[in-house]
């Protein structure tokens, strides 16, 4: 009979604590919502405490424009087929600025003045190892070491990686700036769901192998753009991520590692934002809106 007490009393502090986070986790997202509605766009947002397992969603299976956000999953194709043994990391690749459009297979080339790496131009015509091709569009996100890569594993290859993860509707089509794609509506398109679903898996080195998750996450966590989900977090506190922007969106995506070991992926989404500069702020706040829910 006292067992049964002392379980009933259990379970009973069990469904407190769950309820108590709920209405934690509900109030937090009306002042996230609250936030976002500061700004004129649309927004989606992800988030997984990787302890707990508590978690915080907004529009998360909403397609939105994955701008850079997809050389992540083309980043993971890289590396699975490199421990397929197709190629070595250290291999080599010259640098070229001439790609095929996947409409009609027409060449075109991409605008140095369009691509955030520019210093990648200056190599074209030289060799680069597929490592440092892999770091430059990741860190700095080149769009020439992006079209170089996927030419090397194929788009369609890293879609199927995704499904393999349960990321189900990320489309990774093409390389960047293929115009006549652009103009058919044919776009990378991500979820937050979808990307949360990755960078946890990553986080939980599942990706490929242990090795190649610790390979993938040393990258990421070099990222220069770092004006959205770090921006506003304490310096101690590490990013491993993947931001994108194209006009009227701003995306960042990653895993955040706290000084006390605890880990929690966020992914923040946006579209048809009027005013950029506003949309990035609005993000960075949304960041340390769920670091501080973490810090009690």
């Amino acid at each position: 009979m006292k067992n049964t007490y002392f379980i009933t009393l259990f379970l009973f502090g069990i469904t407190m604590q769950s309820l108590s986070q709920t209405g934690s986790s509900e109030k937090l997202k009306d002042a996230i919502q609250a936030k976002l509605a500061t700004v004129e766009g649309e927004f989606a947002i992800a988030f997984k405490d990787l302890q707990t397992g508590q978690t915080l969603f907004i529009n998360e299976k909403d397609n939105f424009h994955a701008a850079s956000t997809m050389k992540t999953p083309v980043m993971i194709e890289v590396f699975k087929q490199a421990r397929a043994g197709k190629f070595k990391l250290s291999d080599s690749i010259v640098v070229k600025n001439e790609f095929k459009s996947i409409v009609d297979g027409s060449p075109f080339g991409l605008d140095i003045s369009d691509d955030s790496a520019d210093d990648m131009y200056k190599k074209i015509g030289k060799k680069m190892t597929i490592y440092d091709l892999t770091y430059q569009m990741i860190i700095v996100s080149s769009n020439l070491a992006t079209n170089i890569l996927i030419d090397l594993v194929e788009a369609k290859k890293a879609n199927a990686t995704m499904r393999t993860l349960g990321a189900n509707d990320i489309q990774v089509l093409r390389g960047v700036e293929d115009s006549k794609a652009f103009k058919l509506g044919m776009n990378n398109t991500v979820t937050a769901y979808d990307l949360m679903t990755i960078f946890e898996k990553l986080a939980q080195k599942t990706v490929v192998s242990k090795e190649d998750s610790e390979g993938m996450i040393k990258i990421l966590l070099d990222q220069k753009f770092r004006e959205k989900i770090p921006a506003k977090l304490p310096k101690e506190v590490k990013v491993a991520h993947k931001t994108g922007s194209i006009t009227g969106v701003q995306n960042d995506s990653g895993i955040v590692y706290l000084p006390d070991g605890r880990k929690y992926v966020v992914v923040l989404l946006s579209r048809k934002l009027k005013d950029e500069k506003k949309g990035v702020e609005v993000l960075a706040e949304v960041s340390r809106m769920l670091y501080d829910s973490l810090q009690h």
